[in-house]
């Protein structure tokens, strides 16, 4: 049977097959072979520098240097805003199961605030992927080690060290430098995305925002060696961060505080300028805010305080309070007067308490009407009626002079136009005319307005910062120099600029200085209560700035009137007269009148002149 079996096989035929098999195999073998050393090759030999950069990315890692933003000083060297070392504590919300629960647990270890939480919650809607949350910045000793206690029940919180932005002056000087905030979605241009890798906060107003390109540095990177979980071996090499530029202030702090002490609770605005380069020496708005609040985020209650609050804290009155800045311009308009010819140092002009346009039953009041029942004299020149603020004097003028060229005159001061100081958001006031009357509100100028802005009120407008620009230009005896706040970036000083020249003779200025002298010097003049103990030579002005209209023979009652309703009170003044080193403006809201603001002046130049004798 064995042999009929062994016959019955092809041997030559499975020999065949056989050796096929081992054919195929071994050439499969082969191509194998071939295809992982052309794959070893090529990632040995053709792509060795591809595979390199990727396997070193795999294991290098590159770090951000957050850059030290420039510090803020004053011009003696006080700092307004620095960076502090702080302790945050954040919120990693992938590694809590319950977050409320989480919350709640920090809530019984240190105090978290409702504005704390109210933050917390905004932030975290606002977050990126896997992105820590803060949930209470600037934590103190006692917190951390409570914390660091309790760490095993608080998984996904951690607790991280930074510098943070902080203003050592709080309020007294927020309108002025201004805060940082965290960096928002529409803070950054797109092109400019790559300036900010980072860097977490940007400036939002103030000096802050004005400065934001020196004072916030550059990023630097290391590059780091990591293992496979991500963990930090060591630093390979570092590129540093460049810190931000200082800057220099022109301001000084101590007057700044005695501005804020004599204006008190009131609504208003102080402004001192260097008479000699237009140096900000102090810029105060009154009600004021606290600029830390804004750092980290201020919560939506607070800021609605501030925002909805009718006394405008939020608002920078210095230059973006637009009042009519009434009898404040007379100096300037009598100047102008001068100068066209309308009138001399002589020119009388008759003074029987009101003012009247031929053809028009109207009488235009002087307000001394309703304290004498008459005028100032039975006539007035131009030096006393500065003095004496007598509108009836510059209705006159006014009515010579006409709409127009008295708006080219007050423009020619720096009226009517920002004055290009270094802070954002300046408001650029109003000198109207007979065009901007009729493009603005489609109607003709009439004669009567053009009384109304002979004595500053109707249509103008003008912050303090204008009035003490244009103060400025009658204190140099024709120039005036741009406000500055910022004096120096990294020791690198900012040389003055010119904003406005006048030109005139020098009688005509001295005729229109010595009216301003006897604004405090002549027992008549408006300011005269200033006068008891003053050790140096001042040029002043008041202003009564009308807030409601008062019927052609109806009686100004403050009594009768909200506070809201009063008139606002100005005082422009410099000092001394012979040598001007500074100038003063005081607005105080609805505060009746010229004579509430000129206390406030004299307080800032005693103190000006006691540190700079």
């Amino acid at each position: 049977m064995a042999r009929q079996l062994s016959e019955m096989r092809n041997w030559q035929q499975e020999t065949s097959l056989t050796h096929n098999r081992v054919m195929v195999i071994g050439t499969l073998m082969l191509i194998v072979l071939i295809a992982l050393l052309y794959r070893y090759f090529s990632l040995q030999v053709i792509h060795h520098e591809k595979y390199r950069v990727q396997s070193e990315s795999n294991r290098i890692g590159f770090r951000l240097i957050t850059p030290t933003r420039g510090v803020i000083e004053d011009r003696l060297g006080n700092l307004v805003a620095v960076n502090e070392p702080s302790f945050t504590l954040t919120v990693s919300p992938e590694g809590i199961e319950d977050l409320d629960r989480t919350l709640e647990t920090v809530g019984q270890i240190i105090d978290l605030s409702e504005s704390e939480l109210e933050v917390f919650r905004t932030a975290l809607k606002r977050r990126r992927p896997l992105s820590d949350v803060p949930l209470k910045y600037r934590l103190d000793d006692k917190e951390r080690a409570v914390l660091a206690v309790n760490k095993h029940r608080l998984p996904g919180l951690k607790i991280k060290s930074a510098l943070s932005r902080y203003y050592p002056y709080g309020d007294l000087l927020g309108h002025v430098v201004g805060y940082v905030g965290r960096i928002g979605v529409d803070d950054i241009a797109p092109d400019d995305e790559g300036d900010y890798r980072g860097l977490t906060h940007i400036g939002k107003i103030g000096l802050e925002a004005q400065y934001e390109s020196v004072l916030k540095g550059r990023a630097g990177r290391s590059r780091v060696e990591t293992d496979a979980r991500g963990a930090e071996l060591g630093v390979i090499d570092r590129e540093l961060a460049l810190p931000g530029e200082r800057l220099e202030l022109h301001l000084d702090v101590g007057l700044q505080a005695v501005a804020a002490k004599a204006l008190g609770d009131r609504r208003g605005a102080v402004v001192a300028l260097d008479a000699t380069n237009g140096g900000v020496l102090a810029a105060l708005s009154n009600p004021r805010y606290e600029p830390n609040k804004f750092v980290n985020g201020i919560s939506n209650t607070d800021y609605s305080l501030l925002r909805d609050s009718r006394d405008a804290p939020l608002i920078n009155r210095v230059i973006q309070g637009q009042y009519p800045p009434a009898s404040t311009i007379k100096p300037m308009l009598g100047l102008a007067g001068l100068n066209l010819g309308l009138i001399d140092a002589n020119t009388e002009v008759k003074d029987p308490g009101f003012y009247m346009l031929a053809g028009d039953d109207r009488r235009y009041r002087d307000w001394i009407l309703r304290v004498r029942g008459t005028g100032h004299a039975p006539t007035m020149k131009l030096q006393e009626s500065i003095a004496q603020s007598c509108d009836v004097y510059f209705y006159d003028l006014a009515n010579r002079m006409g709409i127009d060229p008295m708006a080219e005159a007050l423009k020619s001061f720096g009226l009517g136009a920002k004055t290009g100081i270094d802070l954002p958001s300046e408001k650029a006031g109003l000198i109207p005319s007979s065009d901007w009357k009729r493009e603005a509100l489609g109607e003709s100028w009439y004669g009567g307005e053009t009384l109304i802005v002979g004595i500053g009120q109707g249509y103008s407008l003008s912050t303090p910062m204008q009035l003490a620009a244009a103060t400025t230009v009658v204190a140099n005896r024709g120039v005036a120099y741009r406000p500055r706040v910022v004096r120096a970036v990294n020791n690198e000083p900012i040389a003055p600029e010119i904003l406005t020249e006048v030109d005139a003779p020098d009688g005509h200025w001295q005729t229109v200085i010595d009216g301003m002298v006897d604004t405090v010097d002549h027992v008549r003049g408006t300011a005269h209560g200033m006068k008891r103990g003053l050790s140096y030579s001042v040029a002043s002005k008041t202003g009564t700035s009308q807030v409601v209209e008062i019927a052609q023979d109806a009686v100004y009652n403050e009594e009768e009137l909200s506070e809201y309703q009063r008139n606002h009170g100005w005082f422009t003044a410099f000092a001394p007269v012979e040598n001007p080193k500074i100038v003063v403006v005081v607005l105080v809201e609805n505060g009746g009148g010229g004579s509430a603001a000129f206390p406030v002046a004299r307080q800032v130049m005693d103190y000006w002149f006691a540190q700079n004798e």
